[in-house]
Order: structure tokens, then C-alpha cells, then sequence
């Protein structure tokens, strides 16, 4: 049979990069004892509130057809959102609603770009990114984000990789998997650059709220001058611990959400109405959760440089903001994944390996700051323990 050439453009950039995640969950289901630290799940529920909001709008009938761009009411309460957070007003008809930020991207790039462009994107990278630029056609361009600089991107990084074909440069801040927040200096030397060449700026801020004490969050939002370019995405899965309802949205230009339009409402034609009136009540007051998860994981962040960070020749990046901490493991002469594989076998710890997020990270692991304290201590131990052993060796 044949098959449309977007198969093969993603073959392999789907689940074949958690793989260490999937092994585990099925080491978990058999009964094995497996720490698991490879997604960013938050660690703990959705507010009574938000699901009560939602159950009760199902009850009230909101179970019907939405629209292309979004509920009303959700649309109002993002656009007050915006307006109050990037200190300029920010219409509905800058707002567009999806099924979470995933969807949303896809979406989006779908609108920038097309078979032969390029999209400059920091390396490392998001494991799902490679497949949404590659899934329009277009090439990725890696641009390396160093650790020497915290590994946020530089725009002499960008510029030395922008071609006649670049079309996008796309941002992720706070950053995933380093944890990295990009600065209103870097954002406007990296809009700048983008309005010299005439690029989109593609910005997931999925992570706005995650952001460490003593880290301050910027947008490329902030920046009305770059406007008719600067589309960022987010949604409530991390702010509000609400990845299963899979709310999301992206804000830009009243030009480019008009745009987008048809190609909404030919891809999904709406969201769920009660799930909208869900998020505009979440998007409407502060997050009763947020500040919580930001103080536990900063403090799991620091409880793991103290374990782990100099021991068996290991070393760990600290992130200023989300859900995961990086661990060098590249002293131990193996690769992020076989040192990630092996010690899902022999310690019942489970972590990403780098390369699931980009070349720059070979020979390095994201570990999640989502389970308890006692149960992070545990796994540094083990994970102590086994680089040891390699390390001796």
C-alpha cells in the first residue's frame, strides 16, 4: 500500500522516544517496585474546584458543538488574562482554543510553514518538537543551547543558522527540558534578529508558572513592536494540574488567529463547551496549585544537587523553573540512554535519557522533581550507587 509521505517524515518521532517510560509502566503493572521520574506529571490532583466547574456544566447541558475558535466566555477570560499579565490589551480575536498546547503547535506550525521551509529550534529540545516542525514538511535547525550560557539560546546562535529557507524560530521558556527562562534581553535581541529576516517567533510558555523564586517570567508578548510575529502557545495542564483535560490556546495577531481559523475548525471544529467553561475559571484567578508544585520542585531540585552533583563524576544542572532536573552521567563512559536502560533493570529507577531530547544532551538525563521528597532521595541513592559502580569500573 502507499503511504502519504508524513509517515514517513514521523516514523520514529512518536513513542519509540519514551521508551524507558513505557518499560517502566509495564515494569509497575507487573508489580516491580520502579521509582518513576520520567514524565512531567504534576504531583497532584486537579482542584476539586476546576473538575466540580466542569461537572456541573455537563449537568447543565454545555455538551454541544463549540465553534472554530473557542467559547465565548474562555475567550474573554483569556483575553483579560493577557491584557493584564503583558500590559497591552490583547482582543479575543487575538485568541485561538485547542485540545492542549500539543494540538496547538501542531496547529500553528501548520500555518508558518510548509515542505522545504526551515525552523530554527533550540537542541535540546522538547522530544515531541522535531516531529511537529517535520510533520509540515519543513526541516528543523538546530541551534545549540550551551550550558555555559544556562543553556538558554543566543542570538548569535540563531543568526550564524538562518538561511533563505528559515521561516520560524521557535522558543520554549521556561524551557523543557532544562529548565532555562529566557530573559526580556535574550527575547528582544532574538525578535530583533526575527524582524531582520522576516521569521515568525513560535513561543510554548507552557511552563509560565513554574518559574523558581527569585526567577522572573518574560514573553516575547512583552515586545508590542514585534506583534504581528509573536504567536506564543500555553495551557492549564502544568499551571493548574490539568494535563488530561487538554485545554489549550494559542494568542497572536488578530491577522494570523483569522488565518488559523479554517484550519481549526477543518482539524477539530471546537473543543468541548464544558471543559472551556473549566479553563476560563482556572485562567481567571490565580492557581491554587501552582505556587505549591513551584515550591516542592525547587526544593527536590536543590535535594538532588546535594546527592548527586559531584559524586561518581555525575554532575547536575539546577533549572530556574518546571518539573525536571539534567544529570550528566557522560563521566561514566555511557550514553543518556544506556545508562538510562540499565538503571531502570538494575535499580528500578526510571528517568529519561537526553538523547530523547536532542543530540546536545547524549549522554545526559531528565529526571522528573514530581514524586515525593523521601521517594527523589531514594532514587539519587540508587542512582549514586550505580554510577559508582560505572565509575570504579
Amino acid at each position: 500500500m502507499r503511504y502519504a509521505p508524513v509517515t514517513e517524515r514521523l516514523a520514529g518521532l512518536g513513542s519509540e522516544k519514551w521508551a524507558v517510560h513505557i518499560r517502566a509502566r509495564k515494569m509497575k503493572a507487573a508489580g516491580e517496585a520502579v521509582i518513576e521520574l520520567t514524565i512531567g506529571e504534576p504531583d497532584v490532583a486537579t482542584p476539586p474546584a476546576l473538575m466540580e466547574t466542569a461537572a456541573a456544566a455537563m449537568l447543565a447541558g454545555r455538551t454541544g458543538y463549540s465553534n472554530g475558535r473557542g467559547e465565548p466566555a474562555l475567550l474573554r477570560a483569556l483575553a483579560d488574562r493577557y491584557t493584564a499579565r503583558r500590559g497591552r490589551v490583547i482582543g479575543t480575536d487575538q485568541i485561538m482554543c485547542f485540545p492542549g498546547t500539543q494540538t496547538t503547535l501542531y496547529a500553528v506550525l501548520q500555518a508558518m510553514c510548509a515542505a522545504g521551509d526551515e525552523v530554527l529550534v533550540g537542541d535540546p529540545l522538547y522530544a515531541t518538537y522535531e516531529g511537529l516542525i517535520r510533520a509540515t514538511g519543513a526541516a528543523p535547525v538546530m541551534v545549540p543551547l550551551r550550558p555555559e550560557a544556562g543553556f538558554r539560546m543566543q542570538a548569535a546562535d540563531v543568526a550564524a543558522r538562518i538561511t533563505p529557507r528559515t521561516r520560524v524560530l521557535m522558543l520554549n521558556t521556561p524551557h523543557n527540558p532544562t529548565g532555562a527562562v529566557l530573559s526580556a534581553g535574550d527575547l528582544r535581541a532574538l525578535c530583533a534578529l526575527a524582524a531582520e529576516h522576516d521569521l515568525w517567533v513560535l513561543c510554548d510558555e507552557v511552563y509560565e508558572e513554574m518559574c523558581f523564586a527569585g526567577v522572573g517570567f518574560a514573553s516575547p508578548l512583552d515586545l508590542p513592536e514585534f506583534g504581528e510575529r509573536v504567536v506564543v502557545a500555553s495551557s492549564i495542564s502544568k499551571s493548574h494540574a490539568a494535563p488530561g483535560f487538554r485545554s489549550g490556546w494559542c494568542v497572536g495577531s488578530a491577522e494570523f488567529c483569522a488565518r488559523l481559523l479554517p484550519l481549526s475548525e477543518t482539524m477539530l471544529f471546537g473543543n468541548q463547551p464544558f471543559i472551556a467553561d473549566m479553563t476560563a475559571a482556572a485562567v481567571s484567578a490565580p492557581s491554587p496549585v501552582a505556587a505549591g508544585m513551584v515550591e516542592r520542585f525547587q526544593r527536590r531540585a536543590a535535594l538532588m544537587a546535594a546527592r548527586l552533583d559531584g559524586v561518581a563524576g555525575l554532575a547536575v544542572h539546577q533549572p530556574e523553573a518546571g518539573m525536571f532536573a539534567l544529570v550528566d552521567v557522560r563521566s561514566t563512559g555511557m550514553s543518556g540512554e544506556a545508562f538510562a536502560l540499565a538503571l531502570l533493570d538494575q535499580a528500578k529507577v526510571a528517568v529519561m535519557p537526553g538523547e530523547s531530547f536532542g543530540a546536545a544532551l547524549s549522554g545526559w538525563l531528565r529526571v522528573s522533581l514530581t514524586q515525593p521528597d523521601e521517594m527523589i532521595a531514594e532514587a539519587c541513592d540508587r542512582i549514586a550507587a550505580f554510577a559508582g559502580q560505572r565509575h570504579a569500573a
